[in-house]
């Protein structure tokens, strides 16, 4: 899942001019979807720039497309935008079984080269007998983007009014107010497709692409954000359901009827369980974990105090702050891989504090840290940049949350839930609350048009629901629960760290290609071992 200020992914498609709609409903749009049948995806070779962020191994098999779907599916004779597509064939044609659709989250994860990367995730048996598709969602990326600045200076001047984490008077009164303006800016700059952006809408898609390729049915694997995609697909179109993976999951009916309270869950029992896990891992690792030296959590929560109110320099330069320190500590437990550099990088920190304690170079800490994996997504490039330049970056991760999940218009509230949020998670209470909480107040679409359930629909074949015990962003007990809401779903367990585990686990792996392939579910109740652990 992004978190926030800056996962905004680059953009190259321009946007297809629109007039404005509203939605007439769900049953509405099913009805209009059903009637209007859809056309074959048109698929021809990828542009140069696409090609080069995927393996030189793979650039002549994968074709890409731009494929028109209605800007609003109830009314699907109306203006279209575009959603961009890469597909990379099944290596075995001739026993080829459909195709296979990733979503890898955010929302506003730019999925499209992932068909390129799913040797990552799958294991050959996948790779043989399915065509893999990856997608840019609609808002993101290279399909028709959601932008709410004309300029990367105007965006520049409100992000950079923001804290990440406010904590003074000062700092709550200029994120607050810095907050309306950009929410101002995307009524002033987004367009229709500012009233089009729920995950229902992206459900749709899919539907339109599965007829597309020809599939009777859908076979999908969704990440994070990706489970409430595929939630959503499994209830508005159950039949249409051939195989669901779930990896990382949302909490459905939580999300979507109290976005205050999911979130203050996803700080509490995400990312304070999972570090406490970590920091008691470290601590029980002993000489294998740089920060083992004396008390891992006591000093965590000693340096993390004092940057409240005073940065830490390290010998290397850099500066670190309340905000950075949080910010990389959260980023690093999305992947245990990342670990040993973490607690080098800690250790430093708390270093300063205590001279005379270990540290490490800045070049010792990058020795830990793994090769470079692109699999995760695309960066965010920003060098280089003059005046007046073109804002090619999207803001659909607030189109989409702030459509999805229900607060109260009350932008006031924020100072009191924050500081509520921060004695119950000291470490990423406020951090949390600085993000949809302060920001779907006053987004610009008061009554959006959404699916909030029901989500007990039953498909024809079970759901495979895979959860971590220490996930950080979307934590265990949501998987549980997601499981639970679903008419036809089974658990699969793993006692891993990180967000996410498909292609870290030899046995979840095993299990999810007899699933894609044979239709063959897993017996509920499994726990599975990832392939490596963190130290």
């Amino acid at each position: 899942m992004q978190l926030r200020f800056r996962a905004l992914a680059l953009t190259v498609a321009a946007g297809t001019a629109l007039s404005g709609l509203v939605g007439t409903g769900p049953a509405a749009a099913q009805d209009a979807q059903q009637a209007q049948g859809a056309t074959p995806i048109q698929w021809s070779t990828c542009a140069d720039d696409v090609l080069a962020e995927i393996p030189a191994a793979e650039r002549a098999k994968v074709s890409c497309a731009n494929h028109p779907v209605p800007l609003d599916h109830a009314r699907p004779r109306g203006p279209k935008i575009t959603v961009a597509l890469m597909k990379r064939p099944a290596e075995d044609q001739a026993n080829r079984i459909g195709s296979l659709f990733i979503n890898p989250g955010g929302p506003g994860g730019a999925g499209l080269i992932y068909s390129a990367y799913g040797g990552s995730f799958f294991q050959p048996e996948v790779m043989k007998r399915f065509d893999l598709i990856g997608f840019d969602p609609r808002g993101v990326g290279r399909s028709t983007p959601l932008r709410c600045f004309q300029t990367l200076e105007e965006a520049d001047e409100v992000f950079g009014r923001m804290s990440a984490i406010p904590i003074t008077r000062t700092e709550i009164r200029d994120t607050m107010a810095a907050t309306v303006d950009y929410t101002d800016a995307c009524a002033r700059n987004a367009g229709p497709l500012l009233q089009h952006m729920s995950t229902e809408a992206v459900a749709r898609d899919l539907d339109l692409f599965r007829q597309g390729v020809g599939d009777r049915q859908l076979t999908f694997v969704g990440f994070s954000y990706g489970t409430l995609l595929g939630a959503t697909y499994a209830n508005i179109f159950p039949s249409k359901s051939r195989a669901l993976v779930l990896d990382g999951n949302v909490d459905p009916k939580l999300r979507t009827t109290n976005g205050p309270e999911y979130d203050r869950q996803r700080a509490k029992g995400g990312f304070e369980l999972a570090l406490d896990a970590f920091l008691d891992r470290c601590d029980a690792e002993g000489d294998k974990c740089a920060y083992s030296e004396g008390d891992p959590r006591a000093k965590f929560d000693e340096v993390r105090d004092h940057l409240r109110t005073e940065p830490v320099a390290l010998p290397s330069g850099e500066v670190v702050t309340l905000s950075g320190y949080v910010g990389r500590v959260a980023s690093d437990l999305y992947a245990p891989t990342r670990f040993k550099a973490l607690a080098a990088w800690l250790q430093s920190v708390y270093a300063v504090l205590h001279p005379g304690a270990a540290t490490f170079s800045a070049q010792e800490q990058a020795a830990l840290l793994p090769p470079l994996n692109n699999r995760r997504g695309l960066a965010d490039i920003r060098a280089g940049i003059t005046a007046d330049t073109p804002y090619e970056y999207d803001d659909s991760y607030y189109g989409v949350n702030c459509t999805d999940k229900p607060f109260l218009r009350v932008p006031e509230l924020f100072p009191v839930l924050a500081a509520k949020w921060e004695r119950e998670s000291p470490t990423f209470g406020r951090y949390q609350a600085a993000s949809d909480l302060l920001t779907c107040p006053t987004w610009p679409v008061p009554r959006p048009d959404r699916w909030a359930g029901p989500w007990n629909k039953r498909t024809p074949n079970p759901v495979v629901v895979v959860g971590n015990y220490y996930d950080p962003a979307t934590q265990y007990e949501f998987s549980k629960r997601m499981t639970a809401q679903l008419g036809n779903a089974r658990l699969v367990s793993v006692d891993a760290f990180g967000h996410c585990i498909l292609g870290d686990s030899a046995g979840v792996d095993t299990l999810v290609t007899d699933y894609l392939v044979n239709l063959k579910a897993p017996a509920d109740g499994q726990v599975f071992q990832p392939n490596a652990q963190p130290f």
